[in-house]
């Protein structure tokens, strides 16, 4: 099996950029980086996403905080590949009449081969940072180790957790469903 680092395509020129998402009363939600600590969450309530450069609308980007934000066709076909890896949450974008969901990978898991990839930075005792000693400081050219993964087909890798992991299967169906905005990196 192949895995891909799912990623925003910020080439598409005039496409939109979401901001921070918000409670029904329009407050910054409390722990904006929730969406992506690769757990199940509990309902958040309602949910609304400002627009912070207007454009066109895009099946997959992410709002601030890395927010995977997905059109609801999108979150129909990973539910159907992956239904116990990911959870969505309802979100309404402003001024946008289609439906959209914050998309939450469910599982974390030890994978990045750090032999493999091309960079690998620890905090260390010298960075002055000790609740982050021994933790990723910076991965680049990531990669994993397919051996860890076992049948997941969506999850974010363990300590660097920025990263949202699909398998081939889950990217060929959101290249042949021609889902806008998602681009896509071996790992």
């Amino acid at each position: 099996m192949r895995y891909y680092d799912l990623k925003d395509d910020m080439s598409i020129r005039g496409r939109w950029l979401l901001g921070t998402p918000t409670d029904a009363q329009g407050r910054e939600v409390d722990d904006p980086w929730m969406f992506y600590r690769g757990q199940r969450l509990p309902d958040p309530g309602p949910l609304k996403l400002p627009i912070n450069v207007p454009g066109r609308a895009l099946d997959f980007s992410r709002a601030a905080f890395a927010a995977p934000v997905v059109h609801t066709r999108v979150a129909s076909a990973l539910s159907g590949l992956a239904p116990e890896e990911v959870q969505f949450l309802p979100v309404e974008i402003e001024g946008q009449p289609e439906p959209f969901v914050i998309l939450v990978a469910t599982q974390l898991i030890q994978c990045i081969d750090e032999r493999a990839s091309r960079l690998v930075r620890k905090w260390t005792p010298e960075d002055g940072r000790p609740e982050k000693l021994g933790k990723y400081r910076d991965v680049r050219g990531m990669r994993i180790d397919p051996a860890r993964v076992g049948d997941a087909k969506v999850f974010r890798p363990q300590g660097w957790a920025i990263v949202l992991i699909v398998r081939e299967d889950i990217k060929g169906a959101l290249e042949s469903m021609g889902a806008t905005g998602a681009t896509f990196e071996e790992v």
